[in-house]
């Protein structure tokens, strides 16, 4: 795993995110200098759509209740975390449609969603007659932004934690030009490997920490001068990403122990020939060595690669 190309990525890509989606709040007049009318109707002399007002109604009110700064990294990471699992989804082939959303079947930064989506019949809450309308006016821009929110919507019925239904407001926030080189998703695609998203499920986990790696440094750099933690700051500090290897360490070494004594205790060996009671010797080795020995065995079917058996007294 690169992890040198995940973490530029992902310390490039918040700061990128929260441009983006500030710009797009820009875009409909929302901003945390001004005073803010929820219902206004229309900016710069463009009229909003029913639906435009009802998110912004929205955004305008998250502003207010928390902070435009503090919405802005929101709608951000709330992006990030949806890029990221659904390229991990992808990556692994399971998508429910096995469609893939970012890339083509070669791994290519041309989404396979856009050349599908007409033929597509799996996907929940796809509209064919805004499909078409948009590929007649040869919007791909907006069509694009369409099925990626679709998809996630449609991935909240089985993820719910992941991809619960778009608010109002982050829909309004999307990035535009999400197909442009050098946009966020074409950088996720050609600057992290594909097989890095292969290595298990942690690749999420390293994108996290990287992510609010410098949130993480600013909160350290403020205490050393005395200045307290806000609890919005809170879990930049204390949240950080738990490698595998310690968790399979701690996993090992506390259920998996408990795991080989339980097996111990019912007179089993791991080839089910001999057992012992704890007192008798086994082909003239102390019961104790034999126990040790069996931990090893045990282990190394399991697989257990951070076992660490009893030392013997």
């Amino acid at each position: 795993m690169d992890k040198n190309a995940i973490k530029k990525f992902a310390i490039w890509a918040r700061k990128e995110l929260i441009a983006r989606v500030t710009q797009r709040a820009y875009l409909y007049d929302v901003d945390g200098e001004q005073e803010l009318d929820e219902e206004q109707k229309e900016v710069n002399g463009r009229l909003l759509s029913a639906v435009e007002r009802r998110q912004r109604r929205t955004l305008v009110n998250r502003v207010k209740e928390k902070g435009f700064e503090s919405v802005m990294d929101e709608a951000a990471y709330t992006w990030f975390n949806r890029f990221a699992a659904l390229r991990y989804m992808e990556v692994n082939g399971v998508l429910p449609t096995r469609v893939r959303v970012f890339t083509d079947n070669e791994g290519a930064f041309q989404p396979q969603i856009l050349t599908e989506c007409l033929t597509m019949d799996n996907l929940e809450g796809l509209n064919k007659e805004i499909v078409f309308a948009l590929k007649e006016q040869d919007a791909t821009d907006e069509l694009y932004k369409y099925l990626l929110i679709t998809q996630c919507n449609a991935l909240g019925t089985i993820l719910p934690a992941m991809f619960e239904q778009i608010e109002d407001y982050t829909e309004l926030l999307l990035p535009d030009n999400l197909l442009r080189q050098g946009s966020v998703i074409e950088q996720m695609v050609t600057s992290i490997p594909e097989d890095d998203w292969r290595d298990a499920v942690q690749i999420i986990g390293w994108l996290y920490q990287y992510y609010n790696s410098e949130p993480k440094d600013a909160v350290f750099a403020a205490l050393k001068k005395n200045v307290k933690v806000s609890k919005e700051n809170i879990p930049a500090a204390t949240q950080l990403f738990t490698p595998d290897w310690i968790i399979r360490y701690m996993v090992e070494n506390s259920l998996g122990r408990i795991w080989i004594e339980h097996k111990e205790a019912e007179g089993l060996m791991h080839n089910g020939t001999f057992s012992y009671d704890g007192t008798q010797t086994l082909n003239g080795t102390s019961s104790e060595e034999a126990s040790s020995q069996y931990e090893k065995d045990f282990a190394q079917r399991m697989d257990w690669k951070y076992y660490l058996p009893v030392s013997l007294s």
